[in-house]
């Protein structure tokens, strides 16, 4: 059973979908403002956020930096259109995925499942490339010897790419495996989680040795 800690302002749409969500098999918390759930995941750490984006106060997209900064507890964020502000917005404070609304509560239960998922990999071992070291039975990441915190959602594309240096992945392979999304999915759930991890990996994000875009096809890991 997961905890979930919902972050809805809109009463009906709130318990609507913790009861469902509940009948799903979670465990799921509330809360109707940011400012409240911020507190709420302060007092009570959760398995996963889900994060209305339109909120009274301080809105979705500035409540997930604040999550980001604190930890990396999975952010899904519900947005009421599928528009570049909204989606690009919440993707690039740190959300690892998004739902458009009205939400189907058998779609955001998969999606809530997927990213859980994603911080199980292959067990192999370390796998050291120069200062990069990414253990995959401890799950965690170290770079020249300092641990680099990473989400779930980073380190299951992390452990995608660099379980096949040099193989070139599609953004439709790498949401297909890393986000269990098995329609033509949204390219920027890859781009921008691309973008943060180079941050976290890379010495100059701008000039990446680990995770290379090859123009017009995708990303691959290396060569280092």
């Amino acid at each position: 059973m997961a905890a979930i800690l919902l972050i809805e302002d809109d009463p009906l749409v709130r318990r609507g979908l913790q009861l469902a969500l509940s009948r799903h098999g979670h465990d799921v918390h509330t809360a109707e403002t940011g400012e409240d759930g911020l507190r709420a995941l302060r007092e009570s750490p959760a398995d996963l956020v889900v994060l209305d984006l339109m909120l009274p106060g301080i809105d979705g997209i500035e409540v997930c930096r604040r999550i980001r900064a604190d930890g990396e507890v999975p952010v899904i964020m519900l947005t009421a259109r599928g528009d570049d502000y909204d989606v690009v917005g919440g993707l690039a404070a740190g959300a690892d995925d998004y739902v458009v609304k009205p939400a189907q509560p058998t779609v955001l239960d998969a999606r809530i499942r997927a990213v859980l998922r994603r911080s199980a990999g292959a067990s192999d071992g370390v796998r050291a490339f120069g200062a990069l070291r990414v253990d995959t039975t401890a799950l965690t990441v170290s770079l020249s010897g300092e641990p680099v915190p990473l989400t779930p959602t980073e380190l299951r594309l992390l452990l995608t790419l660099s379980r096949a240096p040099g193989r070139v992945f599609t953004r439709q392979q790498l949401l297909e495996e890393v986000w269990e999304h098995d329609y033509l999915g949204d390219s920027r759930l890859v781009d921008n989680c691309v973008q943060r991890l180079r941050a976290k990996i890379e010495t100059d994000p701008a000039a990446p040795v680990y995770v290379q875009t090859v123009r017009g096809f995708g990303y691959r890991f290396g060569p280092v």
